[in-house]
Order: structure tokens, then C-alpha cells, then sequence
């Protein structure tokens, strides 16, 4: 029984990586570029979730808000910081994505203040069930991530705009061509990411109600892990990589002699399988176009 409650906790921690990995991936697929601010778009997230509840005392409300501001706030930093660097070097684009990183998070520090907040989204308490005892908030996300994640896959794979990304992911010039909106699909990657992390800092806070201007650095360094995983631009490799990392990682919290090292566990892992299949467990090799 104890190791079926960690198993589903480590799924319920791993849907949420996978979220976030699809950020990365998404992105990364369709831009070919890394987003390392998208793990501060939780942050931001968390904090319009902490200011909805303060004036409004309704959890939905403050999801609600959280998306469409982080929808937003993605679109606008694509625009300003990421599309004038369109046919720059991946290394300039790298470095901006970080300088807007820090950007976000001074931001939220100088507005917040250093100290974490504590955002009490709701008691849910336990499930019960022949011995089982699970708490609800962590079925919630179980279910709610899985449900989130069906819906981008199909939406990816059987809508016009889906198709399109497919398109721009394989050949950019190409897609063009065809009449596809490059810039627009690009933009519109960025806002599904962006409201994926928006989702993923709500779970989060339902699990950890700590909230501060560091809330997404961590679990952002864990997503991305998770997406080179499962192999990066791959919608379905993002998802296997974060429900590997949170199963392993709930796993060896349970262990007291490796729990310590659960980070550099996790981490190594990825060494591995890098070192085994560079492109990821589920990522194609790309030939480099000269």
C-alpha cells in the first residue's frame, strides 16, 4: 500500500513536470530555442493566484486570472525580447532568455518583497480507500494534468493550428511557403506554454502552499531536464520524461539513505541517458542543414 501511495504521488509531481516540459518543448520543437524564463512564468502565476485570493477568496478565479496573465506576459516577452532575435545565434537568444529570467524575478522581489507567502488555496483533505490513503489535492492534479495534457495532444495533431505547428516544427522555409503564419504560430506556442506553467504553479502551490520570486527555478531546471529526457521538441517525450522524473524522485524521498541526493539523482539520470541516446528516449535524430 505504501508504495502504491508513492507511486501515485511521484505520477501526480511527474504530470506536473510534464507540463512544464511541454513549455520547454513546445518551444524549443517549433523555435528551436530554450525558454529559460518559462520556469518564471510560474512564478508569475503563483502570485496573480496569491493577489485573486486576497481580493476575491475563490481558487478558479485565481487560476482563471493566472492564465490569461501569463498568456499575456508570454506573448509580450516573445514579442519584445525573442522575436527581434529571430536569425540571431542560439547563444544570444540563450543569454536573453536568462536576462529575462532574472528580470521576472527581481521584478516579483522588488513588488513582493523576499519573504515567501503563503497562498492557501484549499483543504481538500485525504482519500481513503482499503487502506489506501491519498491526499485529494494530489488525484486533482493527477487528473486534471493527464486531462490537460489529452487535450494539447489532440489538439496538436487534428486542428488546422496543430498542423501548422507541425509544419513550422519540420521546416520553417517550407511552412512559409505554404502560406503558414510562421511568426503567428510561434506566438501562439508561446501563450499555450505560457498557460500550461500557469496551471502547473496553481498544482504547485496546491501541494507546497510556499510562494516566493524563486517559486518556478527549481521545478523549471527539473522540467527541462524532463523534456531533454524524453527527448527535446517531443510532445510525447516531454510527458514520458516528466512522469519519469517525479516517479524517481517520489521514490527516493521514501528512501532515508539516498533521499539527500534526490536532486543528483535525478540529474544523473539524465547523464545516462544522454550518454546512451543523445536525442532522448523518444526524440528523432535531426541532420543539421548546411
Amino acid at each position: 500500500m505504501e508504495f502504491l501511495e508513492t507511486l501515485i504521488n511521484g505520477l501526480s509531481v511527474g504530470s506536473t513536470y510534464a507540463m512544464i516540459a511541454l513549455g520547454y518543448t513546445m518551444v524549443y520543437g517549433i523555435a528551436k530555442m530554450l525558454n529559460f524564463a518559462h520556469g518564471d512564468i510560474i512564478m508569475v502565476g503563483g502570485y496573480i493566484i496569491y493577489l485573486s485570493l486576497a481580493g476575491f477568496g475563490n481558487p478558479v478565479i485565481g487560476l482563471i486570472g493566472a492564465v490569461i496573465f501569463c498568456v499575456l506576459l508570454g506573448i509580450l516577452a516573445e514579442k519584445i525580447a525573442y522575436k527581434p532575435l529571430r536569425g540571431a545565434s542560439p547563444l544570444a537568444v540563450l543569454i536573453t532568455a536568462i536576462g529575462v529570467s532574472y528580470l521576472l524575478q527581481s521584478t516579483a522581489q522588488m513588488i513582493f518583497g523576499s519573504a515567501p507567502k503563503m497562498v492557501i488555496i484549499a483543504n481538500l483533505g485525504n482519500f481513503e480507500f482499503g487502506g489506501l490513503k491519498i491526499p485529494v489535492y494530489t488525484v486533482v492534479t493527477l487528473v486534471c494534468c493527464f486531462a490537460i495534457m489529452t487535450i494539447l495532444t489532440l489538439f496538436v495533431k487534428y486542428t488546422k493550428t496543430g498542423r501548422a505547428m507541425i509544419a513550422v516544427s519540420e521546416d520553417k522555409g517550407a511552412a512559409q511557403l505554404m502560406g503558414i503564419n510562421v511568426n503567428g504560430i510561434i506566438t501562439i506556442t508561446f501563450a499555450i506554454g505560457s498557460a500550461l506553467a500557469a496551471f502547473a504553479g496553481f498544482f504547485m502551490l496546491m501541494k507546497s502552499p510556499s510562494l516566493s520570486n524563486t517559486l518556478g527555478a527549481m521545478p523549471g531546471i527539473k522540467a527541462f531536464t524532463a523534456a531533454v529526457i524524453g527527448g527535446i521538441g517531443s510532445i510525447p517525450g516531454a510527458m514520458l520524461g516528466g512522469i519519469l522524473l517525479g516517479v524517481v524522485e517520489a521514490i527516493s524521498f521514501k528512501i532515508p539513505a539516498i533521499a539527500p541526493y534526490t536532486d543528483a539523482i535525478e540529474f544523473l539520470i539524465l547523464i545516462v541517458i544522454l550518454l546512451v541516446r543523445p536525442s532522448g528516449l523518444m526524440g528523432k535524430k535531426r541532420r543539421e542543414k548546411v
